[in-house]
């Protein structure tokens, strides 16, 4: 770390390319980014750091909810902060998770404290011509508020029905009802969308033109997360057909997109 260190500062001593950094002021940094988005829930919610990349239109926020596999869900027990992943689904205004009704975390959950839940997808590395100026294209979401309890047997049987159908289209009636014992032995949440907000990066890398003619590779590294083949149980029946999975990810929805202009 050090020898790098010492090269990097060798670098800057004798590079040609060696500018004086510009100050930051509130003039240049308003030139130099586009103004951040309106639309934000609250204060509490709007993004602040590179405010710009903030997103608040509910079709970007239910994309990446709807795409996203896992999710962690940050709380407090016992005055302890604790982030837990866990499997998520949409339905309408609505973002849910489950678990055994045994689980601290839904236990925590159902107390009734806040709660931040948080969704991340990884599209690509954007690799600049400094260390620096490294970073990521990405997608993520993030839904505050205090969860719900999902009290109705017919109604939490819908939507565990509605998470297995999302991610496994038409299986449910396949497969064998859940028990009286199953549905009870679940805690399934929920959290309204009314407090969230997304944070969106696209493009390739922010390069200061003092570093565009150093020779090293920039340019974006795609992340893309794929499916493989389904691989059986012993013991199927012959001639069961293969389910159908829906592939994780999704493309960045258009909303997100600004032409043009680096995220």
């Amino acid at each position: 770390m050090e020898d790098f260190q010492r090269r990097i500062a060798a670098y800057w001593a004798v590079s040609p390319f060696f500018r004086i950094p510009r100050i930051m002021t509130s003039t240049t940094r308003s030139a130099s980014r586009p103004k951040a988005r309106k639309g934000a829930p609250s204060s509490f919610t709007r993004v602040r750091r590179l405010a710009d990349r903030g997103v608040y239109e509910r079709e970007v926020i239910d994309s990446i909810l709807d795409a996203g596999m896992l999710c962690h869900v940050a709380h407090v027990v016992d005055g302890r902060p604790i982030a837990t992943p866990t499997f998520h689904w949409r339905v309408g205004d609505r973002v849910y998770w489950h678990g055994s009704v045994a689980s601290r975390m839904l236990k925590a959950n159902a107390a009734g404290g806040e709660v931040c839940l948080t969704v991340t997808l990884m599209d690509g590395w954007v690799l600049a011509r400094s260390a620096f100026n490294h970073t990521a294209n990405y997608r993520s979401v993030l839904c505050f508020g205090r969860p719900e309890v999902v009290e109705d047997p017919a109604e939490k049987g819908r939507l565990l029905q509605a998470f297995t159908d999302h991610w496994f289209p038409g299986r449910w009636p396949t497969l064998r009802p859940m028990t009286r014992k199953e549905l009870g032995a679940t805690l399934v949440l929920s959290l309204p969308l009314t407090e969230a907000s997304a944070k969106v990066r696209t493009g390739g890398a922010d390069d200061p033109a003092r570093d565009v003619a150093f020779p090293a590779w920039a340019g974006v590294v795609p992340i893309r997360t794929s499916l493989g083949v389904p691989l059986p149980e012993p013991g199927l029946k012959p001639g069961l057909a293969r389910p159908k999975v829906r592939p994780p990810g999704g493309p960045v929805p258009r909303a997100a997109r600004q032409p043009g202009k680096r995220r």
